[in-house]
């Protein structure tokens, strides 16, 4: 309920702040990010919360100052650290997600989408013209009111936040791998659908997994905030590929228990198959190929020396 309660205060007041700043003249890309990259150890790394949170008002502000500006879609931001930026291989939108740790243990999750809404429009029988409309959405954090993560269908005013760290660009919808610290004993990591309707719109979560007897909108993964877990994409095998966790002790009695699980040093994945991410059990990680795996060895017996002493 906290964590929801600072989404809405933060973004009750940045909406405010903006409608003021409809007709003022853009601050240059340069001057943001600096503004940006000198608020950020605040956000990050205050020590008080209160103070954490203060700063992050005006660190939303700035990015969305930034990002309103159609020429920021290809500005990198690279001196701004602790933020996720990540962009789609076809330059239709960008994702941009930070999180700022509570002192419970939890976390508040914040971000913008920038989307390339382009429109073409007929002239004449063999011309088309085309617009870039650019258009950029907050995401609010709603997690803490979904009791179904996994079922659950959001879009940026409803989003299930968390930290993204990495795109898959797929036919018709884009896949993110996430990030969730959760709290001190359990944390979480999660494979979550975007696509975007005709009208340009966002939507978090869509059924693309092919799992015998669930129908997933997006997948979650929960263990011990004490281990690591992989989850990866490996472009070459077509595969998002993950640790497959278990309790640490065998039967029933932790079952359930997320504060207990961690990897058991086996692998699972999900394989892009027709547009649909099907699930495989128990792969083989050690499969994939060097690319020097197909050239030829060279023989002993036919092979000079490089360098031929003189007698």
């Amino acid at each position: 309920m906290l964590k929801q309660f600072y989404t809405l205060l933060l973004f009750a007041s940045f909406s405010i702040g903006f409608s003021q700043k409809k007709d003022t003249v853009f601050t240059s890309l340069p001057t943001l990010e600096a503004q940006i990259m000198n608020l950020q150890h605040k956000v990050f790394e205050s020590k008080k919360e209160a103070d954490r949170f203060e700063a992050n008002k005006e660190f939303i502000k700035l990015w969305y100052e930034a990002l309103r500006q159609p020429a920021s879609m290809n500005y990198n931001f690279d001196s701004i650290k602790g933020v996720s930026v990540l962009k789609s291989k076809d330059e239709k939108f960008r994702i941009i997600t930070w999180n700022v740790f509570k002192n419970d243990g939890q976390q508040a999750y914040f971000g913008f989408i920038q989307v390339n809404n382009r429109k073409v429009i007929k002239k004449g029988l063999f011309k088309k013209e085309v617009t870039n409309v650019y258009e950029v959405f907050p995401l609010a954090d709603r997690s803490s009111a979904v009791k179904s993560p996994e079922s659950y269908i959001g879009d940026p005013d409803k989003w299930f936040g968390m930290l993204y760290y990495d795109l898959i660009d797929c036919d018709g919808y884009y896949t993110l791998l996430g990030w969730d610290g959760n709290d001190n004993l359990i944390q979480k990591k999660f494979i979550d659908i975007l696509y975007f309707k005709s009208d340009g719109s966002a939507v978090f979560g869509k059924d693309v997994f092919k799992i015998p007897k669930k129908s997933p909108k997006r997948i979650m993964f929960q263990y011990s905030a004490e281990v690591a877990m992989s989850l990866k994409y490996n472009d070459k095998r077509g595969q998002i590929i993950f640790s497959h966790l278990a309790p640490k002790d065998e039967g029933p009695t932790l079952e359930g228990q997320y504060q207990y699980y961690g990897p058991d040093g086996s692998f699972d994945a999900y394989e892009l198959t027709k547009d649909r991410w099907v699930l495989k059990e128990d792969v083989d990680i050690r499969n994939d190929k060097s690319k020097n795996d197909n050239v030829r060895k060279p023989d002993p017996k036919k092979e000079k020396d490089l360098y031929e002493p003189k007698r």
